[in-house]
């Protein structure tokens, strides 16, 4: 039986270290107390394809050009897409994703200086046009949130990049926050934009009351 409601993609995007993954594990616990049917993927990854892709862009030691990382990240959207999102979405299931295409505008676009229009068109063939219900921008400065990385262990090959590339992100970043960008951008979808300084609670409080109206559409209860 076709389940009468679509599932909500909800993605929860920010700078290296800006508290995404422990969001997405604070949602997703809070989503099963309700109880709400939910799953969590990550960028990239999830899929057998996608982890064998995250093992070479974020921990591979040899270097690559700028467009075969963007196109390793856009094969494994289009992996994770088909195989996970699309289908839990079909069940009605709500996903929480860490990461997704606003990554690549702001990484590759504009920390790689990448073109945007043809990394758009990329996407939009990665996705099958797949627009999120509501993406949660957590925001920090660049340099605090790489402090906060820090702390789990050595840098990622992305975390390992120069201070300028991370100063590109997050300008990218700041720039989808603006109502002009959003306009310009609407395979984007809307964009939450969250204070992710203060505590876990603190912020997971901020997070819940930017979704949580979207998910009352898909009939949960707050």
């Amino acid at each position: 039986m076709t389940p009468s409601v679509r599932g909500r993609l909800i993605v929860l995007e920010g700078v290296e270290g800006a508290g995404k993954t422990t969001q997405v594990r604070r949602l997703a616990a809070h989503l099963a107390s309700l109880p709400v049917a939910a799953v969590t993927v990550r960028e990239p990854g999830q899929t057998t394809v996608g982890e064998g892709i995250r093992q070479l862009v974020l921990h591979g030691t040899e270097e690559m050009a700028p467009r075969t990382e963007a196109l390793l990240y856009m094969a494994s959207r289009a992996e994770l897409v088909e195989r996970v999102v699309r289908p839990a979405l079909a069940q009605g299931t709500t996903v929480i994703a860490d990461r997704f295409f606003l990554s690549t505008y702001a990484y590759q676009a504009a920390g790689r200086g990448l073109p945007e229009d043809e990394v758009r068109a990329a996407n939009a063939f990665a996705t099958g046009g797949l627009v999120p219900d509501l993406t949660v921008l957590l925001v920090m400065p660049p340099d605090e949130g790489l402090a906060r990385a820090a702390q789990r262990g050595a840098h990622d090959r992305i975390e390992r990049a120069s201070p300028e590339f991370h100063e590109r992100v997050a300008a990218a970043f700041a720039r989808s926050a603006t109502p002009a960008w959003q306009a310009s951008h609407p395979e984007a979808g809307p964009i939450a934009v969250v204070d992710a300084v203060g505590s876990e609670d603190q912020v997971f409080a901020r997070v819940w009351g930017a979704i949580a109206p979207v998910l009352e559409g898909a009939g949960v209860t707050p």
